[in-house]
């Protein structure tokens, strides 16, 4: 059993991510401003205070912890891209300044691995059709994508032989973590069924479980196993699973609900998209499940 501290632990993939390390039978410790309601996990977690904007933290935060998932991201609501609103400041010094001063606590806490969860946006504009692999130099053209490659890079600075950081570069996660969070394209399955007009998009999704899956994993294997960079000791994973049109997401919704009539968006042109590469993570031993998976939607229909 390990000792896991995870923020953003009742944020929308911090619930996938602490139900999975739960049900292997981890002792979870959430990190964040609220302790979380009784009923949210499957099982009990213990939790410690903690904000993004405390930039002078307690090595207490993490006594008695093996290891740290830093899922918790400030944000307008709603929005990654484009989510520092009308606050550019105070977005760069949340997630980038806050950031680091917990990975600093961590590290000088004795914490042995740190999994930040980053993001496909690092990678930017890319030629047309090109597939992203981790050793690609990324090129972030927004904010977000700025903050979160920045933030990788301070954490595979504090390497060393004691202290493993991995960055897992997640692409556009789905699935309903509970009966009380509602399903990512919640709104876009409501405006479908409403017979409204929906324009084309594609892009790359990977299940939070499956992502979950991936955090878990990692915490376990060691540097030999991870083929850590021996130039900066840090590791960096993609994480994604399928290329999803919004034709085959509809499609397979409107089957689900008995309403496959109602009018769908054209295709996309999936040639030009740039898909990830999992290899590196695959090769692990992480085998997502290939599909798309709407399995979680039924409180949702009811």
């Amino acid at each position: 059993m390990m000792r896991v501290a995870v923020t953003g632990a009742t944020g929308y993939v911090g619930r996938f991510i602490v139900n999975n390390l739960l049900s292997s039978g981890h002792h979870v410790i959430a990190l964040g401003r609220k302790a979380p309601d009784l009923d949210i996990f499957d099982n009990n977690v213990e939790f410690r205070p903690f904000s993004l904007d405390d930039q002078a933290l307690s090595s207490e935060l993490f006594n008695g912890t093996d290891a740290l998932v830093h899922a918790a991201f400030h944000h307008d609501a709603g929005k990654y891209r484009g989510g520092e609103g009308n606050d550019p400041d105070g977005f760069i010094k949340r997630n980038v300044d806050g950031t680091n001063a917990l990975f600093e606590t961590a590290k000088n806490a004795g914490v042995k691995r740190v999994i930040f969860l980053s993001s496909r946006a690092v990678y930017g504009n890319q030629e047309p059709g090109l597939t992203l692999k981790e050793d690609i130099p990324p090129k972030p053209d927004t904010l977000y994508g700025q903050v979160k490659l920045e933030t990788e890079n301070a954490l595979a600075a504090l390497s060393s032989d004691d202290f493993l950081p991995i960055s897992l570069r997640a692409t556009g996660i789905y699935g309903s973590p509970s009966k009380r969070y509602k399903h990512k394209w919640a709104e876009l399955f409501e405006q479908y069924s409403n017979g409204a007009k929906i324009a084309p998009r594609i892009g790359t999704e990977v299940h939070g479980d499956d992502l979950a899956a991936a955090v878990n994993l990692l915490l376990h294997l060691d540097a030999i196993r991870l083929n850590i960079d021996n130039a900066n000791k840090s590791a960096v994973f993609n994480v994604s699973d399928i290329l999803l049109d919004r034709h085959e997401l509809l499609k397979a919704y409107g089957n689900l609900i008995g309403k496959a009539h109602l009018p769908m968006p054209n295709k996309s042109d999936a040639s030009a998209y740039n898909q990830m590469d999992c290899t590196r993570l695959r090769s692990l031993g992480w085998h997502p499940r290939e599909k798309l998976d709407l399995s979680g939607l039924a409180h949702d229909i009811d």
